[in-house]
């Protein structure tokens, strides 16, 4: 039964000339947006951080892949998960259609991740992508660019996407799906991974931007949580969509665990 507002062809236009008006709004304020990001200040990255990658071990800089500008998102899929984050992947579903392009644009694309190679090339296989993806099993990378925690941060309340949060009443996970959270919304999604609540959000997402010039590379930019929206394509067509984002609780999944038919 349709319980939304009706009206005549005349009423749906002359409300979508006044949504034009708003949206044309948003898209200036967005390239403002963009525009202070480029203008942040870029900071000297001087530690040598060590990846695996298909092609073998690499560099932060060997990253760019003969580029001078690199992505990099940040995938939650930690050592002890059985599979990447079903919202991370989601997103990375369509890294390879506009990979080629960024690529083609002097722009590097890549996830990193802190499970081991052999099973992000696994998992990675199973989803049927072929982008880049870097393993920063054993290294510092994660924490420093704030996407890892300790069960003792996490006990005392982490600091993340810029602000500090509260203490998490979660007991620290061990990989088991055995948390008294297991029942919540965070402990179904980390169920689809293989993990508890608490081991599952030791890792967190986000997008890291780097640029390389007369062989440094230097960190321009970061953004997490909600800041990686606009990188979730299913929600950009579901925000047009005519009931929008219209959701109850975890409905997504990984895009070979949906029934078909």
């Amino acid at each position: 039964m349709n319980t939304h507002t009706t009206g005549t062809r005349q009423d749906w236009l002359k409300a979508r000339i006044e949504l034009l008006a708003a949206e044309k709004e948003l898209t200036r304020r967005s390239d403002e947006v963009a525009q202070r990001r480029q203008e942040l200040p870029w900071v000297r990255v001087d530690k040598e951080y060590r990846f695996d990658t298909d092609t073998g071990p690499a560099t932060l800089a060997d990253l760019f892949r003969g580029r001078s500008q690199l992505l990099m998102y940040h995938f939650m899929f930690g050592p002890d998960y059985t599979a990447g984050c079903p919202s991370c992947s989601s997103i990375a579903d369509g890294f390879d259609g506009f990979a080629v392009h960024l690529e083609n644009h002097d722009v590097a694309l890549t996830a990193v991740s802190r499970a081991p190679l052999a099973k992000l090339q696994g998992f990675k296989r199973r989803m049927g992508w072929t982008f880049p993806w870097a393993s920063s099993f054993g290294s510092d990378f994660n924490g420093d660019f704030n996407v890892l925690f300790t069960p003792e941060q996490q006990r005392a309340g982490i600091e993340y996407n810029y602000r500090k949060a509260p203490p998490s009443p979660q007991p620290p996970g061990n990989g088991a799906q055995t948390s008294s959270d297991d029942d919540s919304f965070v402990g179904r999604i980390a169920a689809t991974a293989g993990t508890d609540a608490a081991t599952f959000t030791r890792d967190l997402p986000g997008l890291s931007a780097f640029a390389l010039e007369d062989g440094v590379v230097y960190h321009t930019y970061s953004t997490y949580a909600r800041g990686l929206d606009g990188l979730w394509g299913m929600y950009q067509w579901l925000d047009r969509a005519p009931l929008g984002r219209n959701e109850h609780g975890f409905w997504w999944r990984h895009h070979d665990r949906y029934r078909q038919g």
